[in-house]
């Protein structure tokens, strides 16, 4: 049971950091919603695992709650953040 509950984190960790590369606005300095999410499922997914009996959907009740936790911590990151200036270039 626990190496099917570690092959499943690390099948969903692996997908989530592939998927969060594909975002597209890496440049900008806006995607700390994007890095929040991500990085609070993968918390999430974690600590729901060590919790109890460590089943399924104790691990995805996890995630889903580390990735609204990490998401609202970004977008107010995000928020606070000025907007990009458009600087230099040709005219």
């Amino acid at each position: 049971m626990k190496k099917k509950i570690c092959k499943l984190l690390f099948v969903s960790g692996l997908s989530m950091g592939l998927l969060s590369g594909c975002t597209g606005q890496e440049i900008l300095p806006n995607n700390a919603t994007q890095t929040g999410a991500v990085t609070g499922a993968l918390a999430g997914a974690i600590i729901g695992g060590n919790t109890g009996s460590g089943s399924g959907s104790r691990i995805a009740t996890g995630a889903a709650l580390g990735a609204l936790a990490g998401g609202g911590i970004g977008y107010t990151v995000d928020s606070q953040n000025p907007a990009p200036q458009q600087s230099g270039g040709w005219q």
